[in-house]
């Protein structure tokens, strides 16, 4: 999601609503004894070079893949901490994910798409309407085992469109499966569905409803289908990530940690003003990667990403 330059997107009152009760003092209940980052662990500014970074995606060698979305630019961070530009004119890309074959799958939303990106840079458009209608803005997304791509699509308005409304009535999560030219509605009763991600055994869901401050998680059917929905924690998010033990991290405010009940176990400040989304990589993968505005930042943990 784009913050900077969008007046209106999410006021001051949205925020207060999609994370109330959020706060950076000690988390409370069973839990608080447990923290996921290394001891005496911060966060360390990379660069803040950026107008506001999104998207991080991780290749199989721990590379980190992310976006500056109104620069319309896709960046490289590498394992040896080198930092270069990947890709100009990205079609606008917001939410990265690699799939199995390496190809950088992005939400275009210049013209609310879903992009392959090759490994020579070669982009693919796999997606451009839902039934002949425009999309909303796809914005983030999550590949199962089977290729299949579960996206989120709010509407956010971008000055770079010249619509001034959706061409589709309600914000939803949709499932492409591999090979298909459209995509299925898995969830439409929901305010305005933003991070997404799913756990490494295919079997559970987590999509966060942002304007209405909450995340679900869900049952993912062999078809691709969800069902079960339950709420998981009433905590919004910008984007998701989670970690070898199942614990999930939400960002916005800095970063919220949970673990798979849904307790809280960790907040790690983040010196920008919004993270906007998160991902493990490193060689070993125990390197969390934030994104936050203007910012990136690296910070060594004790657990291990998945993806």
């Amino acid at each position: 999601m784009n913050l900077t330059g969008k007046a209106g997107l999410l006021s001051a009152g949205l925020l207060l609503h999609a994370f109330l009760g959020f706060s950076y003092g000690s988390p409370s209940g069973g839990a608080d004894s447990v923290k996921v980052t290394a001891t005496g662990a911060v966060p360390k500014q990379i660069s803040s070079q950026f107008k506001f970074t999104e998207g991080p995606a991780v290749n199989k060698k721990g590379d980190i893949y992310f976006t500056d979305q109104p620069n319309d630019k896709i960046w490289k961070y590498d394992t040896d901490g080198h930092l270069s530009l990947y890709m100009d004119k990205t079609g606008r890309s917001n939410g990265l994910y690699f799939d199995r074959k390496g190809n950088l799958i992005a939400c275009a939303d210049e013209k609310d798409e879903l992009w392959s990106i090759s490994p020579k840079g070669k982009v693919t458009v796999l997606l451009t309407d839902f039934e002949g209608k425009r999309l909303n803005g796809p914005n983030d997304l999550w590949i199962d085992a089977k290729g299949g791509i579960y996206f989120t699509d709010p509407y956010y308005q971008r000055d770079y469109w010249e619509r001034k409304k959706p061409d589709i009535e309600g914000q939803k999560v949709y499932y492409l499966p591999k090979g298909k030219k459209q995509p299925v509605v898995v969830d439409g009763d929901l305010m305005q569905p933003n991070g997404i991600v799913g756990t490494p055994d295919g079997k559970s869901l987590y999509v966060a409803d942002i304007r209405a401050g909450k995340t679900y998680k869900y049952q993912i059917n062999d078809d691709g289908t969800l069902t079960n929905r339950q709420l998981f924690v009433s905590q919004g998010s910008d984007g998701m990530t989670i970690d070898d033990q199942g614990n999930v991290y939400l960002s916005g405010r800095g970063v919220t940690v949970y673990n798979p009940a849904g307790e809280k176990l960790q907040v790690i400040p983040v010196p920008s003003r919004w993270v906007g989304n998160l991902c493990f990589g490193g060689k070993d993968r125990r390197t969390l990667f934030i994104t936050a505005s203007e910012s990136v930042y690296t910070l060594e943990m004790q657990v291990k990403g998945v993806e």
